[in-house]
This record gives structure tokens, sequence and C-alpha cells, in this order.
């Protein structure tokens, strides 16, 4: 499988990475914890079934030192004992804002405050940025059908 377009060496495609990319530096950076970051990404780019991202974004976690058990249960993370209640309300967090269009209300008042009483402002502001920055990755990827399996950790810098 080839990507439709070199995205990443098209002019605009790359401009466009780029601003996405300093945004992510941004969150990188945040006071949300490293491993947290990793698992929405992980999650995320389950739901919408982005491959490229799902490899890289696992690829990266065990890179970080993330266990093989809890990387294997992210899809299944309400059934898992291996989540903290925090890691546990950003994966809802997370899976309701990527589903906005499959919920009628989208985000619930629940979902909120469980992820209110584990994160401060900040973080809050980190969480959603994230989701919505890791959807709108999983969005070119999935369009563009870049293919998944080459990852390297580290490969982007």
């Amino acid at each position: 499988m080839n990507a439709r377009l070199d995205y990443f060496g098209n002019s605009l495609g790359g401009k466009v990475l780029k601003h996405l990319n300093s945004a992510n530096q941004v969150l990188s950076n945040s006071t949300l914890p490293g491993t947290t970051q990793e698992l929405v990404k992980i999650r995320a780019s389950q739901i919408n079934g982005c491959g490229f991202c799902t490899d890289m974004h696992t690829k990266d976690a065990a890179h970080a030192g993330e266990t093989q058990q809890r990387l294997n249960l992210v899809a299944t993370w309400r059934e898992a004992t291996v989540f903290t209640d925090a890691e546990r309300a950003a994966l809802e967090l997370t899976e309701q804002g990527t589903r906005v269009a499959d919920a009628a209300g989208g985000v619930t008042d629940a979902a909120w405050a469980n992820a209110a009483e584990h994160f401060d402002e900040d973080q809050l502001a980190a969480l959603i940025s994230l989701i919505a920055v890791i959807n709108a990755y999983n969005r070119i990827n999935i369009i563009n059908q870049q293919p998944a399996g080459n990852y390297r950790p580290g490969q982007f810098g």
C-alpha cells in the first residue's frame, strides 16, 4: 500500500504539519503526564482506525517504558485493572471527544466532572487540545491512506 500523496513532502501539507507539530510540542511540554498523553493518542487512533498513528504511538509508548500488557489492553480499558483512575478518566474523555458524532450530547457532564477530579485546569486544557490534535493527525493519515508498520521511535525528531 502506498500513500495517496506524499503529504509529508508536499509544501502545503508540510506547513500544516509544522503547525500541528508545534501544537503537539506545546502539549508534550505540558504538565499532563506523558503516559496519559500516549494512552490518549493510542485510544483515539484505535477508535478512528488510523493504523499509522496506532503504530507510531504504541511504539513510542513502548520505547518510553510502557508495558506490553497495558498497551494490549488500551482498547478494553474499562475491563482492565492496569490503568489508574486518572488514566481511565482521560480515556473516557478521549472516547467521548473522539466519537462526538456518535453521541447526541457530545461529551457528558459526568465524563467531564470525572476528568476534572484528576486534572487541574492546565492539564484539562492540554487534554482537550491533545484529543483535538490527535484526531486531526488521524484524519490526515486516514484520508491519505498513510501505510502503517514501518514507524521507528524518534523518526520524526
